[in-house]
């Protein structure tokens, strides 16, 4: 199996499903301990951690944390949409800005995915 470096961009709540079918995809068919596999929220995506209607994602996104998968939420997002991090479920990651993240990932060689 091939190792990847990719970051998947989700800035729209209507995008979750679409988002979390692919990164399901891609760790079936990948070398998960030696990938890095990113999921970077910001803008109104953020509100999945806000929303009990969003309970079926975050109970995914836990499954794919522990297959190896990293979520990161953008902290000015969580500031302006008024979820305090504490709020999290432990598998997330704050980045104060996740744009600079998406940056640098991608200057770091990873590839970009936004669905």
């Amino acid at each position: 199996m091939q190792s990847v470096n990719v970051v998947f961009h989700i800035d729209e709540m209507d995008k979750w499903s679409l988002l979390l079918a692919n990164v399901r995809n891609l760790v079936k068919v990948v070398d998960n301990a030696s990938s890095n596999i990113v999921v970077l929220s910001n803008a109104k995506a953020v509100l999945v951690f806000d929303d009990s209607a969003s309970l079926t994602h975050v109970h995914l996104m836990q499954e794919l944390s522990r297959q190896g998968v990293e979520f990161s939420v953008c902290q000015n997002s969580l500031n302006g949409v008024g979820i305090a991090i504490d709020l999290l479920p432990e598998y997330v990651k704050v980045v104060p800005v996740g744009v600079l993240s998406l940056i640098e990932k991608q200057a770091d060689g990873f590839a970009y995915i936004k669905p």
